[in-house]
């Protein structure tokens, strides 16, 4: 059986109200089970009954599906939205024994041109893809174009690089063969330069030897010289120096000797007289304690008398004492003013001093002389001071 589902203003997902047509095949199954479904359903109904009845299950479910689809989901792709229809729609005519053999959508269309709005855009979008293409053809045409352009000016500057390659090899070669013929001059040169160097070398060595033996030669003759000479100093020099210091030494040992005996002989001399002198002194001090000690006994049998000639006995060393500094005295010059009584008593003392020196201890002032330079001596009296002054 062929049916037409139609659903009409059914709205989709996004509430637009749109029209579906389509063509469903469907069959009665020959299934023995299936089969005795389909008689229990449709046994005593037309063929026209049978159809109005799958053809409103097919319908029911196309407008369920519609209003879960986008009018751009049903619109482009219409096998996937026909293929829900068949899933959705297939148990529920299975279960009456019909089976649902193919299923397309037919037309889809709208009141408000919602799709024709569609198909605008979608040649807008045409468009501009048409004229992005252009300008990308054009684009790809100019890069195309400066690729070949680039191309062409890569194969110029490469035929340009492999010139100036060629030049460049044809003077590296060049100079390779100028190095190489100069490197060759350089070596024979320096090889003529080594040979020169070498055999030069060679003299040099050979007169080193010769330097050498002569002056081995000189220094044998040096050494047998200096023997000679060492030889002639110990004979001339050496010799006499050493018998000459034995000489010396002989001699300051007997000088030594001889210091040590004088020495020794000093010595003794020296504590023979001290011993001598000790003995001297010894009696002497017992000499004089004897005679203290008998002038101590006579001194306490005489008493005042004793004392007396004690003093007697040291007024003549008292007198030498204080006549010595006169005894250089030339000339005493005495001034004074008139009537000056120290004056007078000056004048007398001293005319009466060397008599009374002479009455006491029998020394005569004017015949004692010490040997001594004479002087002259001024006495003056100024204010009643008397002042003596002593003038070579």
């Amino acid at each position: 059986m062929t049916l037409q589902p139609k659903c009409e203003d059914v709205e989709t997902a996004e509430g637009v109200a749109i029209t579906v047509t389509g063509v469903a095949q469907v069959k009665v199954m020959t299934d023995q089970d299936l089969l005795a479904v389909a008689c229990e359903q449709f046994l005593g109904k037309s063929v026209m009954e049978i159809k109005a009845v799958v053809l409103q299950t097919l319908e029911g479910h196309l407008r369920s599906i519609l209003g879960t689809l986008t009018v751009e989901q049903i619109y482009q792709d219409r096998d996937e939205f026909a293929r829900l229809v068949r899933e959705v729609a297939a148990p529920d005519v299975g279960r009456m024994g019909i089976e649902i053999l193919s299923f397309t959508i037919k037309d889809v269309y709208d009141k408000l041109d919602y799709l024709s709005s569609l198909g605008k855009t979608q040649t807008a979008a045409v468009q501009r893809d048409a004229d992005i293409g252009v300008a990308e053809a054009e684009r790809d045409a100019g890069i195309r174009e400066a690729e070949c352009k680039k191309e062409m000016m890569d194969v110029k500057f490469l035929a340009d690089t492999k010139m100036a390659d060629s030049k460049r090899e044809l003077e590296l070669q060049k100079a390779a063969f100028n190095q190489e013929v100069n490197t060759k001059k350089a070596e024979s040169q320096l090889a003529y330069e080594l040979q020169a160097a070498k055999e030069q070398q060679k003299i040099r060595l050979e007169e080193i030897e010769i330097e050498v033996v002569q002056r081995k030669k000189q220094i044998s003759i040096e050494e047998k010289e200096i023997e000679r000479t060492e030889k002639e100093l110990i004979a001339t020099v050496k010799r006499p120096a050493e018998a000459e210091a034995y000489k010396m030494q002989q001699l300051a040992e007997g000088q030594k000797l001889k210091k040590v005996l004088i020495a020794q002989a000093e010595s003794e001399k020296i504590r023979k007289i001290g011993e001598a002198d000790a003995i001297s002194i010894s009696s002497v001090g017992k000499a004089e304690a004897e005679s203290m000690r008998l002038k101590a006994e006579a001194y306490q049998q005489y008493g005042e008398a004793a004392k007396t000639a004690l003093v007697l006995e040291a007024l003549p060393k008292i007198a030498g004492k204080v006549a010595a500094p006169l005894a250089r005295t030339n000339e005493i010059v005495i001034l004074s003013g008139d009537g000056n009584r120290v004056t007078g008593e000056v004048n007398r003392l001293l005319a009466e001093l060397p008599v009374s020196i002479n009455a006491l201890t029998g020394v005569d002032l004017s015949k004692v002389r010490l040997g001594l330079k004479h002087h002259k001596i001024i006495m003056y009296s100024i204010n009643n001071h008397f002042n003596i002054v002593l003038l070579e």
